[in-house]
């Protein structure tokens, strides 16, 4: 039996939708207080009233930009003044414009690291404080399986981005124990999120042939492993990543997969 989360402060940047909106949801159901930080108001307000209905935890929001090393700080600071504190960090902002190596621009370069790599460093700089005064402070990063594990044609600044958070994690885990605070990842496989309708039923069913479960993750999928990380009973687990891809990455090729 697992810890009760009741009443912790928790953040998730990036929280307005996709994955972040289901990590959130999960956090809330599980008690906690979450704070959603993301650009979009109109988004934010609307994932709220989403999620705070039947959730025993309270749900606010922040308009903030993780780009921004103020921004940050003020997420960090909404935190505290409406909660009281901050238990958990959840790093999930994130961008993955497609562009070919061949046509990226130093503009493509500059937001993806910006946003990806140097929003989840200044997220947690920005919280450093408050989850060392909870006294089980916790950071879990939304990486990807693309960058650390896999490549995808269109996104080399996308999977430079997600390889360089766990760069980043390592060392981290080392200077934030003496602080008792754990830092591990979850890297996401092919996640059903809003928009993917608008692919084409083609082209879901095409990303479902490749993982050996047949089905695409859902955002709860990446909430319930955030959440294992989060708890008392994973304190002893520090700088350390959990693939949740259904099994993506394991066929050596399509063949692999023939008759499954």
């Amino acid at each position: 039996m697992f810890t009760s989360l009741d009443d912790r402060s928790v953040i998730v940047t990036g929280g307005s939708k996709g994955i972040g909106k289901g990590i959130a949801r999960v956090f809330s159901r599980a008690g906690a207080n979450v704070l959603l930080a993301a650009r979009d108001e109109s988004a934010l307000r609307a994932a709220a009233d989403e999620l705070a209905a039947g959730a025993p935890g309270r749900v606010e929001t922040v308009a903030a930009d993780v780009s921004r090393v103020e921004d940050c700080r003020l997420i960090a600071e909404t935190a505290v003044e409406r909660f009281g504190g901050i238990d958990v960090l959840c790093a999930n902002a994130g961008i993955f414009p497609d562009r070919p190596l061949a046509d990226l621009t130093e503009a493509d370069v500059d937001a993806v690291l910006g946003c990806n790599v140097k929003g989840t460093m200044f997220a947690v700089q920005a919280c450093l404080e408050a989850l060392e005064a909870s006294g089980h402070g916790r950071v879990i990063l939304t990486s990807s399986i693309t960058g650390p594990l896999t490549g995808y044609p269109g996104w080399s600044h996308y999977g430079a981005s997600k390889a360089a958070q766990l760069g980043f994690l390592r060392t981290a885990a080392i200077e934030l124990a003496p602080r008792r605070i754990t830092i591990n990842a979850v890297l996401p496989g092919n996640i059903a999120t809003e928009g993917l309708d608008e692919m084409g039923e083609e082209y879901i069913r095409g990303m479902e042939a490749v993982i050996p479960q047949h089905r695409l993750g859902t955002v709860e999928d990446i909430g319930y492993a955030a959440l294992f990380f989060a708890t008392d009973q994973a304190s002893y687990i520090t700088g350390q990543t959990m693939v949740v891809d259904g099994g993506q990455v394991l066929p050596e090729s399509p063949a692999a997969l023939e008759g499954i």
